[in-house]
């Protein structure tokens, strides 16, 4: 008997709420979006066909809440609500809500996302069902000597992990005996605080293996397929960053032993909807199960492109309690499929997270682009940083590589920062394209400026910026247009222009040479002629030795957003401002990194630090960044209290050395 479904609220926001609402207006149903007060504009409250405010933009008020999410179905008439991906997509408690409360959950029951949701007892199930897991300890006696015991037993090195989480909390690789009790200490102290849980599993290390996971379907009639694997190696602090479909490790064989053990684990548990089986995989082939996500995965599109099915259309099918679609014998993968994920970081200062609005926003012409972003969007701090997926498929995995290449240079994103260009160093690099891809991948292949880029702009750079600043268009129009001075000028005469960019100030000049500009560093000599060819409103394109370069930029009033395929800078032209007197001598600031809240003081008001000592704690998108002193001295507080918000570089604190706070006293 056939589920009747015509509603279907989306108990998620950002890309994947938009992905959701694509396929279900295609098969026809009426979607309702939930937004909180820093998503009332969203993209995704655009798409659907209602939407209805559910609280405050910390998570917990807003998409954490079961009984606003369960209420905001009741009230819209919805008939069923698609989690999405994170926040509440694997949760028991709300699964089973929905059930009391007469809606469709579109996932799994109750009881198989609690027992995948738990490592230990998720083990305990994987190996009676006879599907390879790794060798360590899963028992309920937890005390610390029953784990000292059991690692000895396993040996070192070992991994600490939180039975009950994920994302590399409360996740610990220990080398030495010696080390174990002070990482479980740890370990158990991050479990608890995330995900309010100090079970442990310890479990033997694989050091630099593959991470394949196998993407699984079941439906209410006994039928459970599997639908190829997915490589997902590459990745940050045990986050995702690149993943492709298939694996370039995996050959048939493989493919069929792996996709059997996910099935069975799946019918271990009774499974229905879509799931993913994560496996460790080491040089020899050999595979063991690591987790289950009972979940769409973010990386579902690579299985989309080399199916050529729509995995939210079978999820919404499966919903309506209809058969699958095809079975086991009718799937074949064709060709190969490459998805990044574009996040609002900056690789070039240790990925930290990225806050602001973004200037100009255009996805590459090439590629499948998921995302919910928009021109003036205003990137906040409540959330996870990523912005966009970005997909790419071709006939083979060079072409993959090369078309999402091409597709991350096509995509344009300004005003905030992001990993695309280490993302597209990533993609080029001779270790990538020769399938040296394990899950030490970064750690070995993608240090340095080389991958991640400097924060220091090129001088060519510096003279297109110097050039923007100086010269203005005769339209307004987003299309080419003469330039005219900003200036009166005598030929030959040299116009002073003052950079800033990253804290850091440059003094350049602009001569007029006839149809060309000559700019000259004005400390060092260094100068480059530049001629402009054609300027709009978000591009220049200029001749320099014969050869022409585009950049894209925004230049709302004095800043001005530039990208030349090196990176994204901002400068601020201050050739007229005024002297900014420096700091006193002695004194250090300590400042907010971005947007966020600060959820600890670790000092009081007059009390010694010493350089490196963390003053304050702050959180935004979803991790902790601590602030700390930069030199010897005693705190001077500013008027913050824990569980402020705060804005990106305000001051939390002031640093003064001995001498300046004796000089303050007399």
């Amino acid at each position: 008997m056939t589920q009747i479904i015509q509603k279907i609220l989306v108990a998620n926001r950002g890309e994947i709420a938009c992905r959701i609402m694509k396929t279900a207006h295609k098969l026809g149903f009426f979607t309702v979006a939930v937004y909180s007060d820093a998503d009332r504009n969203a993209l995704h409250v655009q798409q659907a066909d209602e939407a209805i405010y559910i609280g405050a933009a910390d998570p917990t008020s807003s998409y954490l809440n079961s009984e606003k999410i369960i209420n905001a179905a009741l009230t819209t008439q919805a008939d069923a609500i698609h989690p999405g991906y994170g926040f509440l997509s694997e949760n028991a408690d709300f699964a089973d809500k929905c059930a009391r409360a007469g809606l469709v959950f579109i996932g799994p029951s109750p009881d198989a996302i609690a027992l995948m949701g738990s490592k230990r007892l998720s083990k305990i199930a994987m190996l009676n069902a006879d599907v390879p897991c790794i060798p360590g300890y899963e028992g309920s006696d937890q005390t610390n000597a029953t784990l000292i015991e059991q690692a000895n037993i396993i040996g070192f090195p070992l991994m600490v992990k939180a039975s009950a989480g994920g994302g590399g909390k409360g996740m610990r690789l220990v080398h030495k005996a010696e080390e174990l009790v002070a990482q479980i200490s740890t370990a158990r102290s991050e479990a608890l605080n995330a995900f309010g849980c100090d079970e442990l599993i310890l479990e033997r290390a694989l050091i630099a293996p593959r991470h394949i996971e196998i993407q699984i379907f079941a439906d209410h009639h006994g039928n459970t397929v599997y639908l190829g694997e997915r490589d997902c190696s590459v990745q940050r602090r045990h986050q995702k960053v690149i993943e492709e479909a298939p694996s370039p490790f995996v050959d048939v064989a493989l493919r069929k032993r792996m996709g059997e053990a996910a099935v069975a684990a799946a019918k271990a548990c009774q499974y229905c909807g879509a799931g993913t089986v994560e496996f460790l995989v080491d040089s020899d082939k050999q595979f063991y199960f690591l987790e289950m996500n009972t979940r769409l995965q973010v990386e579902h599109p690579v299985t989309e492109l080399v199916t050529g099915l729509d995995l939210v259309e079978w999820q919404l099918r499966v919903a309506c309690k209809e058969p699958l679609p095809l079975a086991q014998q009718d799937i074949h993968i064709t060709g190969h499929a490459i998805e990044v994920r574009l996040y609002a970081e900056e690789p070039r200062q240790n990925f930290m997270p990225q806050t602001g609005k973004v200037k100009i926003w255009q996805p590459a012409s090439n590629a499948r682009t998921d995302h919910s972003v928009y021109t003036n969007m205003e990137v906040s701090s409540h959330y996870d940083p990523m912005l966009a997926k970005i997909i790419v498929n071709a006939d083979n995995r060079n072409g993959a590589i090369r078309k999402m290449a091409r597709a991350l240079s096509e995509t344009q994103i300004l005003g905030i920062n992001t990993n695309k260009h280490f993302l597209q160093n990533i993609v080029q690099s001779p270790a990538f394209s020769g399938s040296e891809v394990t899950t030490a991948f970064i750690e070995q292949h993608a240090q340095g400026e080389a991958m991640q880029g400097s924060l220091t702009p090129s001088f060519s750079l510096l003279a297109k910026a110097a050039l923007l600043f100086t010269l203005a268009r005769t339209s307004n129009k987003d299309e080419p247009s003469p330039f005219i001075p900003t200036w009166q000028h005598s030929m030959g005469i040299p116009y002073p222009v003052k950079l800033c960019c990253n804290d850091m100030t440059t003094p350049l000049t602009v001569t007029p040479e006839g149809e060309r500009y000559r700019v000259r560093h004005s400390d060092t000599g260094e100068a480059i002629t530049l001629t402009p060819l054609a300027c709009s409103t978000t591009s220049l394109e200029v001749e320099v030795k014969q050869q022409r370069h585009r950049v894209r930029f925004s230049k709302p009033d004095n800043t001005l957003f530039i990208d030349d395929g090196t990176g994204h800078f901002v400068f601020t032209c201050v050739t007229h401002s005024k002297a900014v007197n420096q700091a006193k001598q002695g004194t250090a600031q300590v400042s907010a990194v971005m947007d966020g809240v600060i959820v600890a003081l670790l000092v009081e008001q007059d009390s010694a630090v010493n350089a490196g000592d963390t003053v304050a704690i702050m959180e935004a998108m979803k991790m902790e960044h601590p602030l700390k002193a930069t030199i010897d001295g005693v705190v001077q507080l500013n008027a913050i209290e824990t569980g402020d918000q705060v804005k990106s570089k305000q001051v939390i604190a002031t640093i003064l050395q001995a001498e300046e706070v004796t000089h303050e006293q007399k």
